[in-house]
């Protein structure tokens, strides 16, 4: 009979005229990205009473009988369709067989299933359990975990190549990244932006675990879709159950979301108003192992004052401060030697033979040859600036890169990074 109710265990490949009834968890398209991302079909993963999940599809030629029909969490009745085999080497569910819309096909909604059917499902994976998955790329598992840092590219508007990293806690308070990607990463962004509260707990479904540097992480996928704190059932009973810090008395952290310092053309002019207008894009330096800061000279040791680390190792560095002039105006740069060795190859322990001795002013000897070679060239730089750019006894950009022609555009880098880069400093991009 056409209305006979079966369960979606009961399947058997083949044209099915039967009825089942399903919860649909979620759907997303499927695009060929060859053909410049041309929608190809939607697809689909749905539920039954007995938490059994199968993946469904339908063809963007019968989109429009059902695409108005296909909301998230609403059970439908499905007959006349068509049941397959799955692709064995990409599986969204443990299901062997896949559901095909065909011309006959009615999905409508229902109100009062024959058998309740659960909320949701999802197939979490443990911490060692996805170290097996790592590289595989045929089944995308679910993740969940608290979720400690966000990093994100994303400029208003959105450019190419967006990408929104989170930091996640698994189980045993293991650390891996998720990282979203174009419209994906914008939409995350724009939802956290606009919370008004940190979310604490994620759970994102169908990610690609990938072993990276003897670390695991994890991109999103077509099928990926990202639920905060408690959305789900299974994000409200992590959230509930008294692994985050507003549940031990702690204060709550800051906003998790961290944009990027940018990166953009400007005149010499334009510098100068970017300092004096936006001082709250200038971001400040935490120490940490690398110091990349000055430290304190003993008679038989170096001793970093941030953290009194008495066994610190110094690293001789110089710095060239140099006046330089646009149509616009004229500033005061300085570059590290990290910098400065692209220009001329002279190492610090080199320069410090250039120097004048003890007894001779500086201001009276001559310039080393490498610097005065620069003068009356013209170069394009990428310049930082941190707090210390801009005090009362100081006034100057870093010059983080020297570009030549031909080098790539500099990446947007992140503001709370913490970390010394390779010029030694602490600073921002601009």
């Amino acid at each position: 009979m056409a209305d006979d109710l079966v369960f979606l265990s009961d399947l058997q490949a083949g044209h099915s005229s039967s009825t089942v009834e399903v919860r649909l968890l979620r759907s997303w398209d499927a695009r060929n990205l060859r053909r410049g991302g041309e929608r190809m079909s939607v697809e689909m993963l749905l539920l039954y009473s007995q938490a059994t999940m199968m993946p469904a599809s339908v063809n963007v030629n019968r989109l429009a009988a059902h695409q108005t029909n296909l909301e998230a969490g609403t059970v439908y009745s499905l007959t006349g369709f068509e049941v397959t085999r799955c692709n064995h080497d990409y599986r969204l569910s443990d299901s062997s067989l896949l559901i095909r819309f065909t011309d006959s096909t009615t999905f409508e909604k229902i109100t009062d299933p024959a058998v309740p059917i659960p909320l949701e499902s999802f197939r979490f994976r443990n911490y060692s359990e996805m170290l097996r998955l790592a590289n595989s790329n045929n089944q995308p598992p679910d993740l969940i975990g608290k979720i400690t840092a966000v990093k994100s590219t994303i400029t208003d508007p959105p450019l190419d190549k967006n990408h929104v990293s989170a930091t996640i806690n698994m189980d045993n308070d293991t650390s891996v990244t998720l990282t979203l990607f174009d419209a994906q990463a914008v939409k995350i962004h724009n939802q956290l932006a606009q919370m008004a509260v940190d979310p604490r707990i994620c759970v994102a479904t169908s990610v690609n675990p990938r072993m990276v540097g003897g670390r695991l992480f994890f991109n999103g996928t077509a099928g990926t879709h990202i639920h905060f704190d408690e959305e789900t059932v299974a994000g409200e009973s992590l959230f509930s159950s008294g692994l985050l810090e507003q549940d031990t008395g702690l204060a709550p952290v800051g906003r998790l979301l961290r944009s990027f310092a940018k990166v953009e053309t400007l005149s010499i002019a334009e510098l100068n108003d970017f300092v004096l207008n936006a001082s709250s894009q200038v971001g400040y330096h935490s120490c940490d192992t690398l110091y990349g800061m000055k430290l304190h000279r003993s008679v038989s040791s170096l001793t970093c004052l941030s953290c009194n680390n008495t066994d610190a190792v110094g690293i001789l560095r110089y710095r060239v401060e140099m006046s330089i002039a646009d149509e616009t105006g004229e500033g005061l740069f300085g570059a590290f030697d990290g910098v400065m060795a692209k220009l001329h190859n002279t190492r610090a322990h080199e320069a410090v033979n250039l120097l004048p001795g003890n007894d001779v002013n500086p201001e009276e000897s001559d310039a080393p040859q490498f610097v005065l070679d620069m003068e009356g060239n013209t170069y394009t730089f990428q310049v930082k600036v941190g707090p210390y750019n801009f005090t009362e006894n100081n006034h100057s950009f870093t010059i983080a890169r020297i570009l030549g022609e031909g080098d790539p555009e500099p990446q947007p880098a992140f503001v709370d990074d913490g970390a010394a880069d390779d010029n030694g400093d602490d600073n921002n991009d601009v």
